[in-house]
């Protein structure tokens, strides 16, 4: 099928718009790989610091024969999904050593959960990681002493991370390896649901607690669709894990076997062998483009719009909020997984998944096929799905047919004509909204503003009824510069229950809400953000505000608020606690949510 002419239009644009700035990186790039085998420009004494605890793989490693692979992990045992990879480096080397290659963890990054830090002050930290774990992904591999990288992450802000360390040093082939979600447990609507009801105070701590941990029971990733998934689903369109990699549960052997794969294919396109193909290579405009419509069709997270334009960055790319409305705009919705629909991603799977997605799409004009991959060179082989067939590993075509239309659907028979994010424009600057998860009859809401700095507050006055009405609820001073732009996803439940009893709500918010983005209508990521001058922080209660998702407008109706003196701003009071006076120079530099909000890149 012949590419989109929108798709193409699209990638031809951010082409021309990139160039100033990846045409110097490749060069940057080839002039890098151009040096060969890393460890040949070590001095012997460098070289035996790092073979020193190789046993007998350090003739392998001096001879320089073999591909040496490094690992850099995320590990730790409060995630859930990054649980499993405890034992990933035994198992990667020896996967290696099968192949004749040599593989060391070259470091460990960082890896919070935004699950326990939801509503907390800790989650004030949570953006301003993912360029933690770029610099410590960066410091891992700047021993130079491999030939390619295995990246071991999942959750919200470590993928991104990860990948901009791997496009900074987009030389070294690259493959990320996942561990899969847990197993499902109470269903996604149940649990918010209970969530609602203690909101209401219609039930108590205890049963909330009871429908947590029935919900959140083992290790792997959360089962909604929310950022961790929908990287995962964002590594397979921009072929960077192996073919069907994302949603095999953990501990099962096809998730052994896969794991397995990836050391093999890692050692395999390395500088040394036939098959060179650095993550420079793979992630050039129609990549991105790939991830784009990826993130449309399934209704993915909106954390990714700002880190898809920070991942994109720092390989060269030149992303903004424009491409991912015109994306939208030509992308068929066909995936309804909660909380878009009633489905976890272990039943989207099931459906069909990506594999069904991506050949459907591929089929439709609407990815570009011809892209280099970890997998080899072209998309379709994402669209077939991994089996063990006599303990061995084989890729087949995946399913042409969903397997539940009440999940997964064709482009020619879609959920809804267009993706699931929207971009707002208008006087109170530029947003987006995750309109897959509401209602058609909520895209536009027009009602008085009831402005307030804090989540807390918010909780606050509808605890006192002073919510129970048609509302815009304002929250300010939550981006990246007032402080650090935490999650607003705990004020889902309160403003749900608004919406239950029969009004009109919406947010609108320079904060960001999560990959969990309900049924709310929420004009999130706002900028410019109040700290930065931004018009929402000349906004006061009761100012009509317009939030149209239909007509991708964010407007205040009230006069004279340009004339305004912004509200007052303390930053003091976000400057110290849980490590927040170490992350005062991010802060200082975070750049807006509309150009990713980056540090780093």
């Amino acid at each position: 099928m012949p590419l989109d002419a929108r798709i193409d239009r699209i990638t031809d644009r951010i082409r021309e718009r990139s160039r100033p700035t990846r045409e110097p990186y490749l060069d940057r790039m080839r002039a890098q790989a151009a040096k060969g085998p890393r460890r040949a420009h070590l001095q012997c004494g460098n070289q035996a610091h790092a073979y020193a605890a190789m046993e007998a793989q350090k003739g392998d490693l001096v001879a320089e024969r073999q591909p040496n692979l490094g690992i850099v992990t995320a590990y730790n045992d409060m995630l859930s999904a990054h649980a499993p990879y405890y034992r990933y480096p035994e198992r990667l080397k020896a996967a290696a050593a099968a192949t004749g290659a040599t593989c060391q963890v070259a470091g460990g990054v960082p890896a919070m959960c935004d699950g326990v830090t939801q509503g907390q002050t800790g989650m004030e930290l949570s953006l301003f990681s993912r360029d933690v774990i770029a610099l410590a992904a960066g410091v891992a591999l700047s021993h130079d002493t491999f030939d390619a990288a295995l990246y071991l992450g999942i959750c919200d802000k470590i993928v991104p991370g990860l990948v901009i360390a791997a496009a900074t040093y987009g030389y070294l082939p690259g493959i990320f390896v996942p561990a899969g979600p847990m197993v499902s447990g109470l269903p996604n609507e149940e649990k918010a649901q209970v969530r609602r009801d203690f909101a209401e105070g219609k039930v108590g701590r205890d049963r909330l607690m009871q429908a947590e941990m029935a919900s959140y029971h083992g290790p792997g990733t959360c089962t909604f669709y929310g950022t961790a998934n929908s990287n995962q689903m964002l590594m397979e369109f921009m072929g960077l894990h192996l073919p069907g990699a994302s949603f095999v549960n953990p501990g099962t052997p096809l998730r052994d076997a896969l794991t397995d794969a990836a050391a093999h294919r890692a050692a395999a396109i390395t500088g040394l062998g036939n098959e060179y193909t650095p993550v420079c290579d793979v992630l050039d405009e129609r990549a991105w483009v790939n991830g784009l419509v990826g993130l449309m069709a399934t209704g993915g997270s909106t954390n990714l719009v700002i880190h898809l334009i920070a991942m994109a960055r720092a390989a060269g790319v030149i992303l903004s909020c424009e491409d991912f409305d015109a994306v939208s705009e030509a992308t068929p919705l066909m995936a309804r997984v909660y909380p878009n629909g009633l489905a976890d991603v272990n039943h989207f799977h099931a459906a069909g998944g990506l594999p069904f997605m991506i050949g459907r799409l591929l089929e439709a004009g609407l990815l570009h096929e011809d892209v280099a991959t970890a997998a080899g060179h072209g998309l379709s082989r994402y669209a077939e799905e991994p089996k063990l067939e006599d303990g061995t590993l084989h890729w087949h075509p995946g399913p042409r047919e969903s397997l539940n239309d009440k999940i997964l659907k064709t482009p020619a028979d879609p959920f809804a004509a267009t993706g699931g994010l929207k971009e707002l424009r208008g006087p109170l600057g530029i947003g987006v909204m995750k309109v897959s998860a509401v209602a058609p009859d909520l895209h536009v809401v027009e009602a008085p503003a009831a402005v307030f700095e804090s989540q807390d507050a918010v909780k606050e006055a509808f605890k006192a009824g002073e919510l129970d009405r048609d509302v815009v609820v304002v929250v300010r001073h939550q981006g990246p510069r007032a402080n650090g732009m935490p999650e607003l996803h705990s004020l889902t439940p309160t403003l749900s229950v608004l919406l239950q009893r029969g009004h009109r709500v919406a947010l609108v918010t320079d904060g960001r809400m999560s990959g969990a983005s309900g049924k709310v209508p929420a004009a999130i990521h706002v900028a410019p953000e109040a700290a930065a001058g931004g018009l929402i922080g000349k906004l006061r209660d009761g100012d009509l505000i317009r939030v149209d998702a239909a007509a991708g407008r964010l407007e205040v109706l009230a006069e004279g608020v340009e004339a305004r003196d912004p509200a007052p701003f303390d930053p003091a009071a976000n400057a110290t606690g849980l490590g927040r006076e170490l992350f005062a120079v991010f802060r200082a530099n975070a750049g807006s949510a509309a150009d990713g909000a980056a540090v780093v890149v």
